[in-house]
């Protein structure tokens, strides 16, 4: 019983990971497509979207995007809120651990 446990328990850690990845994927991307439809004048993320995503788990990913494509760095809620909410993730998944 204990070894199904300890097996079903590794089986979640390892879909998180790989969600986490995945997300951060997205995030990065989105802000990369927000950036050129910027550049381009078109329709945009909203920045709620481009914040939730951030939310959710891609704040890593946000922040890298923000970083190398030099998007929303201005903006006070992004450039406060993403690394705020990269530590609130990073604080969380340590506690969980």
């Amino acid at each position: 019983m204990a070894e199904e446990l300890e097996s079903w328990i590794k089986m979640l850690e390892n879909m998180l990971v790989v969600y986490l990845v995945l997300v951060n994927i997205a995030a990065f991307g989105m802000y990369g497509m927000d950036k050129q439809k910027a550049i381009r004048k078109q329709w945009r993320i909203p920045e709620a979207q481009l914040l939730a995503v951030a939310a959710i788990g891609g704040s890593a990913g946000a922040l890298l995007g923000m970083q190398f494509f030099h998007h929303k760095t201005r903006k006070w809620k992004f450039r406060l809120g993403v690394p705020l909410i990269l530590a609130a993730q990073l604080i969380l998944w340590r506690v969980l651990q």
